[in-house]
C-alpha cells in the first residue's frame, strides 16, 4: 500500500503492469494516461510526504491498493442509482466514491446520503472532483474510469474492493473545528444556501447576521451529529440579495453553532493532526484533505504525516463532510 506523488511514465507503467490504481490529478495529466485498473478524478493540489503541500498538472498522485483488493468493480451511477451504492458495496472490503463537484449527484448525494439504503454498512470513502483555482468557471470537474478510458462530469463513479479474509477496513478523520459558546443556528429548509435563519429560535436574515456580527467565514457551521462534529463550509454571502450559500448542506432539524476562534490555524491544525496519529502509518491506505484547509492551513510546502493525499473539493466518509481529513484503514481482525 502506497500513497505517492507519481510522473504520468511512472504512472503509465504501474497501470500498465497491472496495479490496482486510485489517482487524483489535472485532466491534461488523466487524459494521457492508458486504459486500466484505476479510477480517477480531477484535482491538481496535493499534500506530499516529501515536499509537503504542492500544487501540478504534470503529475498524479496514486493509491496503490493492489496488494489488499484482492477483486474489484467500477461501477458508474446517476443522481438516482447512487442510493443503491451501500447496498451495492462488497460483502468485506470498501467502496471509493468520485463525484464532480456541483454535479446533480454532488448535490444530491450531499442531501441524500445519510437516507440511503443500507446507509453506513460498508465503509465508503472518497472525495468530490474539483479544478484548479485558476479554472474555475472555465473547466469542470471530471471523474475517470480507467476500465473503460472515459470520464464523467455528470454521476459519480465508485470502486468496490473485495479484502482478503482476515482483513477488515475502517474509516476515519480528523476535525479541526468544535463548536463555538454563540448562538444556536437552525435553518427552515434542507439545502445549499439559505436567506432565514432561525437563532436562538428567532427568525433572522442569515447574511445580515454575519455581517453584523463580524463572524469569520474561513470558520464553518459545526453540527453535532450524534457525537460526530459534522462541518458546513462557508462559500459565500451575497450581501445585495441576503443570500448564504455553502459547500454542503444545511439540514432543518440540526442545530449548528459557528466554530471556536482558532488562533493559530496551521499550529492547530498540525497538533489535531498528531493527536490523530496513534493509528499504524503501515494500515493507512488513502487520505485525502480539504483545498479550504490547504488554503487556510497555508499548507503548500507543510506536510501532514501521516497523512497524505489529494486536497479536494469535499471529502466522503459515508456522508459528505467539508474542512476535514478522513482516511481509510485496513487492518487485521
Amino acid at each position: 500500500m502506497s500513497q505517492q506523488l507519481m510522473s504520468l511514465e511512472t504512472a503509465s507503467t504501474a497501470i500498465a503492469s497491472g496495479r490496482k490504481l486510485i489517482l487524483a490529478g489535472d485532466e491534461q495529466a488523466l487524459n494521457r494516461l492508458p486504459k486500466g485498473s484505476w479510477i480517477a478524478g480531477t484535482i491538481p493540489y496535493f499534500i506530499t510526504n516529501e515536499q509537503g503541500g504542492l500544487s501540478t498538472r504534470e503529475q498524479v498522485f496514486a493509491t496503490d491498493i493492489t496488494d489488499i483488493a484482492t477483486s474489484l468493480e467500477i461501477k458508474a451511477y446517476d443522481q438516482n442509482s447512487l442510493s443503491h451504492v451501500y447496498s451495492d458495496g462488497p460483502d468485506n472490503g470498501f467502496s471509493f466514491i468520485l463525484i464532480p463537484a456541483m454535479s446533480k449527484a454532488h448535490l444530491s448525494f450531499a442531501l441524500n446520503a445519510p437516507n440511503y439504503k443500507d446507509f453506513g454498512t460498508v465503509p465508503l470513502i472518497g472525495w468530490i472532483a474539483g479544478v484548479h483555482l485558476d479554472d474555475l468557471g472555465k473547466r469542470t470537474p471530471k471523474v475517470y474510469n480507467g476500465q473503460t478510458g472515459e470520464f464523467l462530469e455528470e454521476g459519480a463513479l465508485v470502486l468496490s474492493a473485495t479484502l482478503p479474509p482476515g482483513k477488515a477496513a475502517e474509516i476515519g478523520i480528523v476535525n479541526l473545528f468544535e463548536q463555538g459558546e454563540g448562538d444556536t443556528l437552525t435553518f427552515p429548509e434542507t439545502g445549499f444556501a439559505t436567506k432565514d435563519v432561525l437563532v436562538n429560535g428567532e427568525r433572522r436574515n442569515f447574511a445580515a447576521y454575519l455581517v453584523k456580527n463580524r463572524l469569520d467565514t474561513k470558520l464553518p457551521l459545526v453540527a453535532d451529529y450524534y457525537g460526530a462534529l459534522v462541518n458546513i463550509s462557508f462559500q459565500g454571502i451575497d450581501e445585495a440579495d441576503g443570500e448564504v450559500k455553502f459547500y454542503a448542506p444545511v439540514f432543518t432539524g440540526i442545530r449548528y453553532k459557528h466554530a471556536r476562534p482558532v488562533p493559530d490555524y496551521a499550529a492547530q491544525f498540525t497538533g489535531k493532526l498528531c493527536s490523530a496519529c496513534n493509528i499504524q502509518p503501515a494500515n493507512l491506505v488513502f487520505s485525502c484533505n480539504c483545498i479550504l484547509n490547504y488554503l487556510y492551513s497555508e499548507l503548500e510546502g507543510k506536510k501532514t504525516e501521516p497523512f497524505s493525499g489529494p486536497a479536494t473539493f469535499g471529502e466522503i466518509a459515508y456522508q459528505l463532510l467539508n474542512q476535514t481529513l478522513v482516511y481509510l484503514e485496513v487492518h487485521e481482525i
